[in-house]
């Protein structure tokens, strides 16, 4: 599918750069660019892009608001902010952002914020298919059973404050006790979709209605505080962060 990109940037090398690395990519189509926050929303009535690569400081109206505008429209595009500064990732992913690239960034990271853009245009088009005929809902679990060496547990799920993995197996904290469980934590994910679980980082699951504050870390990260007896602190990668903060509709 081929992908309408726009870019909003003041500073012309800057968009050159960025025009550059995007012509590395075949599926994706450029669009006339826009130098400040009104042109934006010019070019956006004429060419109605997917995506735009948005920078948040620019001339006559700044790159957050014209988001919030764009943001308010029935069908609002894919927003990737490009900036040097970082305090205003929690904006941007209030702003429902796709990913947040601080200048000067690397062929890596736009190859992963567009490898975000691709899946997000997939899962709207897909709901959009679906929405006349939606899903079966997935019957919904009351206990796991999972294997603890030898013998054979029932957990509630309710009651698990969070899973971090360990090797090969993983390790549920509840409120009652600490399991070792032989399964892994993406097979343990899937199982636990019927309720409240978040993926904050590769290596942890956390039940949502366990955790007691949201803190913010250093270069756009975060780490949740659990309500256990040690407040245990769960890291939040940046590619979670914006998933979280929508959990909490934020």
């Amino acid at each position: 599918m081929a992908i309408k990109v726009m870019i909003a940037e003041d500073e012309k090398l800057a968009r050159e750069e960025l025009e550059y690395l995007l012509k590395a990519h075949s599926d994706l189509i450029l669009l006339p660019s826009a130098t400040n926050g009104r042109e934006l929303l010019e070019q956006y009535e004429k060419h109605k892009p997917d995506v735009i690569f948005l920078d948040i400081h620019m001339p006559d109206l700044d790159g957050m608001l014209a988001a919030r505008q764009l943001a308010a429209r029935t069908d609002p595009p894919l927003i990737v902010f490009t900036t040097a500064y970082d305090h205003y990732a929690v904006e941007a992913f209030r702003l429902q952002a796709v990913d947040y690239l601080l200048k000067p960034y690397s062929e890596a990271q736009l190859a992963e914020a567009l490898r975000r853009v691709r899946a997000e245009l997939k899962r709207r088009s897909d709901a959009a298919r679906n929405v006349h005929n939606p899903p079966e809902a997935e019957p919904k679990m009351d206990k796991l059973l999972l294997e603890d060496g030898e013998r054979l547990i029932v957990v509630d799920p309710a009651a698990i404050l969070y899973v971090e993995r360990d090797v090969r197996q993983v390790k549920l904290h509840s409120t009652h006790n600490t399991y070792t469980a032989k399964i892994t934590l993406n097979e343990l994910e899937v199982r636990l979709k019927p309720y409240h679980f978040f993926r904050p980082h590769r290596s942890y699951l956390v039940n949502l209605n366990h955790v007691e504050e949201i803190r913010p870390g250093a270069h756009g990260t975060y780490y949740l505080v659990v309500n256990d007896a040690k407040r245990t602190r769960i890291p939040v990668s940046r590619a979670a962060a914006k998933a979280l903060l929508q959990r909490f509709h934020l």
